[in-house]
């Protein structure tokens, strides 16, 4: 990992946190966004909820909480659209040199030598610095899912040309589609998606070493990230389909528009047979989250790099040009103490619960967002 220094030079984007692509602001500005809310925006809409009871309020908060098991909420999209936009840099990054006839297995170590570090801060993320017994251990992690699927998406994009990335991408689905729904668990049979009862969580009872965070199954598990490869694969298809030119800024959106919508038409139908899961990575989960991602990019894109409308990306391309930092940063920085410090005592002369909570709430992304406001001004950015 480096910590680089200079902002206006050339730096190669990574799997995990790409850098900025010059000619799509659009992506850095929904990558701050995405984060945005795992950094605390969510949690104004949960005090507004929880202080006021207003039905809007309690609406929104709750597409602020994953389901249980099925189902779809807005929060679930937060980690695909990370991985969604990893993939969107890599016809930049790599197809560019590519196009340079740059050496292929050196960038393909470079690609497995990013995934793997990727693991291994997803393992410290949920550990600490401090080793563990390995049974109390927990190996997959957020972090270690974006690095692996992160990895073997840009590996296929590597070596192969797009007809057989399309073949990849319906044979991922489709296979684990399959595997799912007709190899039997032992004790259980075949065709239950349950917790207890489903094929990716006994892979991984069999196969992960140290603790799963559920006991019995882990939503970042080991098998269950192969149906993450779909969501880059997805993120590269649209890169390189904004790289190529011959149709206007208009048409590149109105087309990412209508393919994501058709995405989640596909996903709902899908859902009836193959239900939507994030804890599982369904396919339909696949292609409800990557269709969405979709009208997302579509939409920054046109209004940030087509209409050129700008005044605005300041804010979240701040967050999203240190993601990674921020997202790490949480486990070694105790934001809340600065938060409090500076913010709380003001808010409480207001004695009003209401003020207080989305106040705190607010003052805690504030304290954040200063912090990554002095890095960008610093020049200095985390890579992987």
């Amino acid at each position: 990992m480096q910590n680089t220094t200079n902002a206006t030079s050339s730096v190669e984007p990574t799997i995990a946190q790409p850098a900025p692509v010059k000619r799509l602001l659009s992506l850095d500005t929904l990558r701050g966004f995405d984060m945005f809310w795992i950094m605390g925006g969510e949690d104004i809409f949960h005090a507004l909820a929880k202080t006021t009871g207003w039905a809007w309020t309690l609406v929104i908060a709750d597409q602020f909480n994953h389901p249980d098991w099925n189902g779809f909420r807005a929060y679930d999209l937060i980690f695909p659209l990370f991985l969604f936009m990893a993939g969107v840099s890599t016809p930049f990054s790599i197809g560019s040199r590519l196009e340079k006839n740059a050496n292929k297995s050196e960038i393909a170590r470079k690609i497995i030598t990013r995934g793997l570090i990727l693991v291994l801060l997803g393992i410290i993320y949920n550990n600490g610095l401090f080793v563990k017994a390995l049974q109390d251990t927990r190996f997959p992690s957020v972090l270690g899912r974006i690095g692996l699927a992160g990895m073997f998406a840009q590996l296929i994009y590597l070596y192969t040309q797009p007809r057989t990335q399309y073949i990849w991408f319906v044979g991922i689905l489709l296979g684990y589609w399959a595997i799912m729904m007709l190899v039997p668990v032992p004790g259980c049979g075949e065709g239950l998606l349950t917790m207890e009862c489903n094929p990716a969580s006994y892979i991984d009872t069999l196969l992960v070493p140290g603790r799963l965070y559920k006991k019995i199954h882990d939503p970042e598990g080991l098998f269950s990230t192969i149906p993450a490869i779909c969501n880059a694969l997805m993120g590269i298809f649209a890169g390189t389909f904004l790289r190529t030119h011959g149709r206007s800024g208009n048409q590149k959106a109105v087309r990412l528009l209508g393919i994501g919508a058709g995405f989640i038409v596909l996903s709902l139908l899908w859902d009836f047979v193959f239900p939507i899961n994030k804890n599982l990575w369904t396919s339909s989960f696949v292609l409800v989250t990557g269709g969405l991602s979709l009208v997302l990019l579509a939409v920054f894109y046109w209004i940030v790099d087509v209409k050129d409308i700008k005044g605005w990306t300041f804010f979240f391309t701040v967050i999203g040009m240190n993601s990674i930092l921020i997202y790490l940063a949480g486990e070694f920085i105790d934001f809340g103490y600065a938060a409090r410090f500076f913010f709380e005592g003001i808010l409480k002369l207001a004695s009003s619960e209401a003020v207080l909570k989305v106040g705190m709430a607010l003052a805690l992304i504030a304290v954040k967002w200063a912090f990554l406001y002095f890095m960008y001004k610093k020049n200095s950015f985390l890579r992987v």
